[in-house]
């Protein structure tokens, strides 16, 4: 039986290193093979093994080239999941992926312009099905996506850099609505 090769992407080799050999000083004697893996899988940033590979798998399903990043593409399936061509059909229940999805609302919001409450709410319903726009708002002004004024009156978009996960979510949710309108 063949297996399928995993690539195995770390984004600081000395970080991984350090990262592996402290593990390696903490076990007794040689790891066995699959201690090994799961070493070079934490060290890589998943969690173990069949993290990684799960990943790895969704990857593959998601039919995605290369690996640019140290992507969660399990993650992202799950997201890829509450939404349809684009819009966000049902709040999640797991906190990781709520995080993420709030990234491919963040990036519909436009930068440096101010916006009032009714302007959030209205922006929000037309990137949910759902029907809680407060919900979605609140989330993210908590995860520091969006800030506000006390009063409602003055909303605008906190601008940084998403994290790989949500740039490779936001990738594929533009390319459901731009697949929508065609």
């Amino acid at each position: 039986m063949s297996k399928d090769p995993i690539s195995l992407f770390a984004p600081d080799i000395s970080r991984f290193a350090r990262n592996v050999s402290q593990q390696l000083k903490e076990h007794d004697g040689p790891p066995s093979h699959l201690s090994l893996l799961n070493m070079l899988a934490r060290g890589a940033g998943f969690r173990n093994y069949q993290h990684m590979k799960a990943s790895h798998s969704a990857q593959m399903r998601l039919n995605d080239e290369k690996p640019d990043e140290n992507v969660d593409h399990r993650l992202i399936e799950r997201c890829l999941q509450h939404f349809d061509d684009g819009k966000m059909i049902r709040w999640p229940s797991r906190r990781p992926v709520q995080e993420l999805c709030l990234w491919a609302l963040w990036s519909d919001f436009p930068s440096a312009l101010s916006l009032h409450e009714r302007e959030v709410n209205a922006r929000l319903n037309q990137l949910h099905s759902f029907g809680d726009a407060p919900l979605l708002r609140r989330s993210l002004v908590g995860l520091k996506l969006l800030s506000r004024n006390l009063d409602g009156s003055d909303y605008q978009r906190q601008e940084m850099r998403p994290p790989a996960d949500a740039l490779e979510l936001i990738k594929k949710i533009t390319n459901q609505r731009l697949d929508r309108e065609e």
